[in-house]
């Protein structure tokens, strides 16, 4: 067992604040580095690759994107939530990599996922129920639905793409 130094130590992992080039906790009011810059003219917040080692770095980014907009802290986190759950999709069970763009339009954001993999199997494209509590996994598709304003799926052989839309300045339905 290792002693105890009270130093910081690094044991085979990468921090966010490696991967995205500066320190997110003690400078929160600014941007990690980012992809795409968004102007009048475009309204992407986020164009990005992604691959299992990037989920958490890119829930960070899509969470920093999100501050400046007209969100509850609770539908932002829900969202976040939400896109998480289809990032981790894509991982899991769709090859491995896939594409995030989160973009502003008409009052609402959007954040649409697309993947290269298999599509998705046609029981799970149905109106999603929440699954048993003994049940493992399962849930990523029905949270995005419970915590989005609407879900969109495209799927087929080729690949999937899902769009999570969330209205900018409402309240979630009670």
């Amino acid at each position: 067992m290792p002693r105890a130094t009270g130093r910081a130590q690094r044991v085979g992992c990468t921090t966010v604040e490696d991967r995205i080039g500066q320190s997110v906790r003690s400078a929160p009011d600014r941007e990690p580095k980012a992809d795409v810059v968004r102007t009048p003219a475009n309204p992407v917040l986020l164009d990005r690759s992604f691959g299992q080692d990037d989920i958490t770095v890119l829930r960070h980014e899509v969470t920093s994107r999100l501050v400046s907009l007209d969100l509850s802290a609770d539908r932002r986190h829900g969202y976040v939530l939400a896109v998480n759950e289809v990032i981790t999709n894509v991982v899991l069970h769709a090859g491995g990599n896939g594409r995030l763009v989160l973009r502003v339009e008409d009052g609402s954001v959007w954040c649409v996922v697309t993947d290269s993999g298999p599509g998705i199997p046609g029981g799970y494209l149905d109106t999603p129920q929440a699954p048993e509590a003994f049940e493992v996994g399962g849930r990523g598709l029905w949270l995005a639905h419970q915590l989005c304003d609407e879900v969109t799926t495209a799927t087929g052989p080729i690949g999937t793409s899902i769009g999570l839309r969330l209205s900018l300045g409402a309240t979630p339905d009670s």
